[in-house]
């Protein structure tokens, strides 16, 4: 076996070594620290990579459920503690105690990573839960996405093994001596009450095997195990620096009906990612049985389908009293629970339910933005977008909440610009990149989700509209944050993967991958109805060597830079060659997708934009302003309407709930957005992939967005343009440079616009047109004095401060 530790200081080092994980430092991050666990898998019943969930080859194979153990270790403090940390990762999931209390609040820590590669670890500062005397570590380690067995439901089966886990506590004492507390064989384990988890499948509890103390010094561990050696890892262990995933919000039920079939349903009144948290108080070997759903059929029951099923939580009583309980190492996408009570056959009484809640689990990223309007409707769409977006973030992007839970990559560069105007995603997205570096295969392929924990076939593993998230992330944190590092680090990748698709051109063109993923065409919605694959795919190529090129460029790597040029000029001739009419201004199919790519990557030749533009508006204008575009298209379209002046049509758009939309979805009961336009029911109401006007909201109707070559929103732009008959908006967002707002309000003939702009920053505002007027008013709230600034066709400049801006 080799653990290889990465640890981070002024330098980093890498050291490898046989079955212990060594000093890295003084810090002496490992020391002797080795993993260990319960048991050992067989060899037999290693599954990597993983097996998708459906395939006629499981049958009845890999059954067998994993042990979740219970750890402790009772260890002496005996000086004056100076201070006392302790480094632990437990794969895939653990739970810290000291001394019978929970360090941290987190959930399913560490996140999940490559684990073929990387292993995350946390460190905690423990030194107000140690005492003089006696103390002890205790954990349990559930299985995450490192075990998935083929019971219940399951997307896919894997098993690198399992559940183990590796600790170094390290003791500073006022005399300056250390002391070290690591795992090995001296650590006690046993079987702990949860009897299934899955990450997949949901978690079962039985609190009659509850060892009461089991966390505390005074318990008596004489008949626990001592733990084994797991040397089965040459992962590299490394800090995890993303927002930990935790409880965000707590939901009570709001309403309680009998289904139809006499079923007892359970409604939050929010579909969100989550668990349960339930106070019941009756029978020992009473079983309480809950199956989540986000959706209830006609007759008022759950049925798993959208998310998929079976997905259950089950708690046993132990018939003491009021019993709470919530699980520790899954979660689900849900909004309503069927609760069934199962009594032991000597019940003398009645089991009762006295309190469930849906405990909402999300990654904790900071929120940045905020966003209200005057309209009711575009609040509800921004609420509706954001808890697909909340539901999604996890220790990566997720899809869906429920039955996949995996790295899809189009949406993450797809919907990030949206994103990162709620929540600083700097940590997550970053996070996301290390994945797919990880991910990425030797001939350069970067699979369509990362971590690639089961290889799909076709598109579904290598499509250029996915895979493209290797190029465009690290250039979107770049542009948002100023990250130099992350391209530097990124860019190996980023030519590795340009480079495979280059060996996949036909003609110069892509022609392979999933295109516009559920466009809204005569079909039912999946792979690319309206627009040719080879339109989006060669689009997106073409938008990667702009990027790659600027990057090399940047960089200095001169060979590059012609390659990639010489390249892109031959896929740009290709494409126009293929797909566009000159004398009419028509791409492809004339669909919104094809057209607005092509607008926004840069395939159009100058001349000719405005012309494809105004098809592109007249073609919205003769479909009835009827969405259609899917998954990859509808960003493009959101950004070409939004930057062209044609706000108005994005409004009209959106603002109705008689064709597949937004709108159409809370007219169907959505409280989170679905995956389809048309809030299908068989198929996921949790996603965040159709979002894009998130970001319109701040950029269009707020204004606030960073002028073309700005970095980290040195340069900001505050243009709003007001659409419809809407007469405020309150837009604000926590920059890197600090907070930035646009407050506007229609009073009778005048427009009223205040604005912040941080330190470091500079600002353009730009008065809407029907604005424009000869007289202005500009006021710096800060000092109360009016200024004078020079104002050319309602355009200005201003300086870091807060102002009121009148134009009459």
């Amino acid at each position: 076996m080799k653990i290889i530790t990465l640890f981070i200081l002024p330098l980093i080092i890498l050291i490898s070594c046989k079955n212990i994980a060594q000093k890295t430092d003084q810090n002496d991050t490992w020391e002797k620290a080795q993993w260990i666990g319960l048991e050992k898998i067989e060899d037999s019943l290693i599954v990597v990579p993983g097996i998708h969930g459906f395939k006629r080859i499981l049958k009845n194979k890999y059954t067998k459920r994993s042990t979740v153990p219970l750890f402790r270790k009772v260890f002496k403090v005996d000086k004056t503690i100076d201070k006392a940390t302790i480094n632990i990762s437990g794969l895939g999931h653990y739970e810290l105690y000291i001394n019978g209390n929970k360090v941290g609040d987190r959930f399913l820590s560490p996140g999940w990573s490559y684990y073929d590669k990387h292993v995350l670890y946390n460190t905690f500062d423990i030194t107000a839960f140690l005492k003089n005397g006696e103390n002890t570590l205790g954990a349990i380690v559930g299985n995450g996405f490192y075990n998935v067995n083929n019971e219940r439901y399951r997307k896919l089966v894997i098993a690198y093994g399992y559940p183990k886990l590796i600790f170094n506590i390290r003791i500073k004492y006022t005399d300056g001596s250390i002391k070290n507390i690591v795992s090995d064989e001296q650590c006690k384990v046993s079987p702990s009450p949860i009897t299934y988890s899955s990450i997949f499948g949901g978690e079962d509890y039985d609190a009659t095997l509850e060892q009461k103390g089991w966390s505390k010094t005074e318990f008596d561990d004489s008949k626990w195990k001592n733990s084994i050696f797991i040397n089965d890892s040459t992962s590299i262990l490394i800090p995890e620096k993303d927002f930990p995933l935790k409880v965000m919000q707590e939901f009570k039920v709001q309403a309680i009906s009998k289904s139809k079939t006499g079923k007892t349903i359970y409604d939050f009144g929010q579909n969100a990612s989550g668990i349960i948290s339930i106070k019941v108080k009756g029978n020992k070997g009473a079983q309480v049985r809950i199956l989540p759903d986000e959706l209830i059929n006609e007759d008022g029951n759950v049925t798993q389908r959208s998310g998929g099923g079976p997905y259950e939580f089950n708690y046993t009583l132990k018939g003491e009293g009021i019993e709470e309980w919530q699980p520790r190492f899954t979660y689900y996408g849900f909004r309503y629970a069927e609760v069934e009570v199962i009594e032991p056959k000597d019940a003398k009484k009645k089991t009762e339910v006295l309190e469930l809640k849906l405990l909402h689990t999300r990654n904790s990223s900071p929120t940045v933005g905020s966003f209200s309007c005057s309209d009711t409707l575009f609040n509800q769409f921004f609420e509706l977008i954001n808890w697909g977006i909340k539901s999604n973030m996890a220790s990566v992007a997720t899809d869906c909440p429920h039955r996949e839970k995996l790295g899809w990559l189009e949406q993450t560069y797809l919907i990030g610009p949206s994103i990162h105007y709620n929540f600083d995603i700097h940590a997550l997205y970053s996070k996301i990149v290390d994945d797919m570096m990880d991910s990425q295969l030797e001939n350069g392929l970067v699979p369509d989700i990362a971590p690639e924990y089961v290889a799909f076939t076709k598109g579904f593993r290598d499509s250029p509209e996915w895979g493209s998230a290797s190029v465009i992330i690290p250039w979107q944190l770049y542009q948002w944050y100023g990250d130099e590092k992350v391209i530097k680090k990124a860019y190996p990748m980023m030519k590795s993967y340009v480079d495979y698709l280059q060996t996949k051109l036909q003609n110069n063109m892509l022609t392979h991958g999933l295109g516009d993923w559920f466009d809204l065409g005569p079909n039912e919605p999946g792979e690319a109805q309206l627009t040719p694959k080879a339109v989006t795919a060669t689009s997106i190529y073409y938008y990667d060597l702009q990027i790659i090129t600027k990057i090399a460029e940047m960089m200095g790597y001169k060979e590059d830079l012609e390659k990639y040029k010489s390249l892109s000029e031959n896929i740009k001739d290709a494409f126009l060659k293929e797909f566009y009419n000159h004398k009419a201004g028509i791409i492809s199919t004339g669909s919104q997708t094809a057209y607005a790519m092509s607008l926004y990557t840069g395939l159009i030749p100058d001349a000719d934009k405005e012309k494809v533009f105004n098809n592109l508006v007249n073609s919205i204008k003769n479909n009835d302003y009827a969405l259609t575009s899917g998954d990859i298209g509808y960003h493009f379209l959101v950004r070409v309407l939004s930057e062209n002046g044609r706000s108005d049509i994005l409004y009209k758009m959106n603002n109705r709930s008689d064709r597949p939309g937004y709108g159409y979805q809370l007219k169907k009961g959505a409280t989170s957005l679905t995956e389809s336009w048309s809030a299908l029911t068989h198929v996921s109401n949790n996603h965040m992939m159709l979002g894009h006007l998130m970001e319109w909201f701040y950029t269009g109707l707020g204004g606030i967005y960073q002028d073309k070559n700005s970095i980290a929103y040195e340069e900001i732009i505050i243009a709003p343009k007001p659409v419809g008959d809407m007469k405020w908006v309150k837009c604000s967002f926590d920059s890197p440079k600090g907070i930035i707002s646009s407050q506007w309000i229609i009073k009778e003939n005048s427009f009223n616009l205040n604005v912040e702009v941080p330190e470091n920053s500079v600002a353009k505002i730009i008065i809407p047109e029907n604005f424009k007027k000869t007289s202005y008013k500009i006021l710096d709230l800060n000092s109360q004095n009016i200024i004078d600034v020079k104002i050319t066709d309602g355009v200005f400049k201003i300086t870091p401060g807060k102002y009121e801006i009148i134009a009459k």
